[in-house]
């Protein structure tokens, strides 16, 4: 008997897990990715040099192969074309309508207004747009307010400004992240609770089964914007949760998805209303599925190819709880650039450290990390307390180390 096929959009780093996760389940795996050097071509049954994002490309690979799912894995620009041709082939997916108000920020907002939601003044403009009319639009703001492109991920492209003079600078930073030339200026969110709250759900029959929201880690002493790891648990209050948990179940319900997982990145502002910055059609990127699967006992990333395949996966019927103990994930990363040469973990919290998956080997080239995309690795660490994961986190940059040469 011939294997069921599933077509796997992306082959990086990070998604290579989930390509293994589709052969370990006794799938034929098909492959495409544009960047010739991936890892992924070295580790799938089949692999295409076509870029994911290329709807008409990715149709042909799929259509060619009688593929029975696609699955784009930890993607953002992946997984609207995912769903589009899943749609075309009449294969399990979410609606792709829904995927790509999720996918596109000014979509999303103004689903969000439409929709009863709280969300934040915005205006959606082209780069090319006269500047003037510009800061014309966004002097009746309440500032700060952030200038970022429509159609990116990983906090790229992402400028806070607490007046108009930068206005230029944002939107050329904005508009180099940019694929589709549409940026957006909201305003600044004053927030009650800390951190922002991220993480990843699990969705299963239009139900949220595995709700693993976290509060995220920001580097140079918390002023920066990308994120540098992940808690679990995060300190919420029992109300904050309860208010983020139906809010989420109620985004799911009007937009109909049925399945997967999806990464959220959420904000409680200074009246505890539930703002969601993203929530993206997609498993996180930084391999927060693995740490959830850590956190929660299950396998989050053979549950993602599981439902791409029209499967049901092991763990949906029964009440899915965190395990014991808090766990969290640091990326390891660099604000100057040069050539890695390893890295240091204090004594004091290496005990803590269960798993290290570095992207980099002695001698290659790094990069000042501005975005996700620049992550040197992810360490993966799990403590008895909150009190010692508080420590920890409270000097994590100067704990964990990258050695440059």
């Amino acid at each position: 008997m011939d294997k069921k096929k599933i077509l796997m959009l992306g082959g990086s780093a990070q998604q290579v897990v989930a390509i293994n996760a589709a052969r370990d389940l006794g799938y034929y795996t098909v492959l495409c990715d544009y960047l010739p050097d991936n890892p992924g071509q070295y580790v799938a049954d089949k692999y295409y040099n076509a870029s994911t994002t290329d709807i008409e490309a990715v149709y042909g690979i799929a259509k060619t192969e009688q593929v029975d799912g696609i699955l784009a894995y930890a993607s953002d620009p992946a997984a609207l074309p995912a769903a589009i041709v899943a749609e075309r082939l009449g294969l399990p997916t979410n609606p792709a309508k829904s995927v790509e108000i999720l996918g596109v920020k000014h979509k999303f907002r103004g689903f969000l207004n439409d929709n009863g939601f709280a969300c934040p003044k915005f205006h959606t403009f082209h780069p090319t747009d006269d500047i003037e009319e510009i800061k014309d639009t966004v002097k009746s703001f309440s500032f700060p307010i952030v200038v970022k492109p429509t159609d990116s991920s990983g906090s790229k492209g992402v400028t806070t400004l607490n007046g108009t003079e930068g206005l230029p600078e944002a939107i050329a930073l904005a508009d180099s992240y940019s694929r589709n030339k549409i940026l957006i200026a909201e305003e600044f969110i004053h927030r009650s609770f800390p951190d922002v709250v991220g993480g990843d759900i699990f969705v299963n029959d239009g139900k949220i089964v595995l709700f693993g929201e976290m509060t995220c880690l920001r580097g140079e002493h918390g002023k920066g914007l990308v994120p540098i790891g992940e808690r679990h648990p995060g300190g919420l209050s029992t109300i904050e949760t309860g208010r983020i948990h139906d809010e989420l179940q109620r985004l799911v319900t009007m937009l109909g998805i049925r399945f997967g997982e999806l990464n959220i990145e959420i904000l409680l502002d200074k009246d505890d209303n539930v703002h969601f910055l993203e929530v993206g059609p997609r498993a996180g990127g930084n391999m927060i599925p693995i740490q959830l699967s850590d956190a929660f006992g299950v396998d989050l990333i053979k549950a993602n190819v599981a439902v791409a395949m029209g499967e049901r996966p092991d763990f949906v019927d029964k009440p899915v709880k965190a395990l014991p103990g808090c766990y969290m994930h640091y990326v390891l990363h660099s604000y100057e650039a040069g050539k890695f040469d390893g890295i240091e973990i204090d004594e004091s919290i290496r005990k803590y450290v269960y798993r290290e998956v570095i992207y980099k080997k002695q001698g290659d080239n790094v990069e000042v990390f501005d975005g996700a995309g620049k992550a040197l690795g992810i360490i993966f660490l799990h403590f008895d307390t909150e009190e010692q994961m508080d420590e920890c986190c409270s000097k994590i940059e100067k704990l964990v180390k990258v050695r440059l040469s």
